[in-house]
């Protein structure tokens, strides 16, 4: 299937997918050397114990979601480089324009999305 988007647009999706990856793998790497400065601090009750492992278990949490970020980013970065970016990965169709304006790793048409999100029960 012939790609709907022009070069300019996939142009511009693509420095966006690459300053998105660039800011999540920053923020990856600040952060762990944030854990890893707080894992040398001395906990001296439980108060600071309790505050550091509900850091730890934040930074956790957000780490997961920008690691499936960045592999979502990734994903849409190969994509262009195969001339499939932006084509729906069910239905085989375009996605529409504005919505990989709101969601430039977007997988689904909004068609699709919805019945992804039925069958995972979301």
């Amino acid at each position: 299937m012939e790609n709907h988007l022009s070069k300019e647009e996939i142009l511009f999706f693509k420095n966006d997918l690459e300053e998105k990856r660039n800011k999540i793998l920053v923020n990856l790497k600040n952060s762990s050397q944030e854990v890893n400065g707080c894992q040398s601090r001395t906990v001296r009750d439980e108060s600071d114990y309790a505050s550091f492992y509900q850091g730890i278990n934040t930074y956790k949490s957000i780490s997961e979601k920008q690691t499936q970020m960045l592999k979502e980013i990734e994903e849409s970065l190969s994509k262009i480089k195969e001339g499939t970016y932006g084509i729906c990965e069910m239905c085989e169709e375009p996605i529409p324009l504005e919505r990989l304006k709101v969601k430039v790793f977007a997988r689904y048409c909004i068609h699709c999305r919805e019945v992804v999100e039925k069958q995972e029960g979301l």
